[in-house]
């Protein structure tokens, strides 16, 4: 995931703003780490440079 879609990314439950805490980076690329709705207290986690919105009762 790139920093960039930071600007345009929203929660989906509440669409407030998230916050990132990066845990794995490499070459300007978020490859692991946390999305985090501080509105809702809601996480969503960033594997292998994706991040998963879906909302916690759809996630695996």
């Amino acid at each position: 995931m790139k920093k960039d879609l930071m600007d345009i990314l929203a929660c989906p439950m509440c669409k407030g703003d998230l916050e990132l805490k990066v845990e794995e980076e490499e070459n300007d690329e978020i490859i692991t780490g946390t999305l985090y709705c501080a509105k809702c207290d809601e996480r969503y986690p960033i594997e292998d440079g994706i991040p998963n919105l879906l909302p916690p009762d759809l996630r695996e």
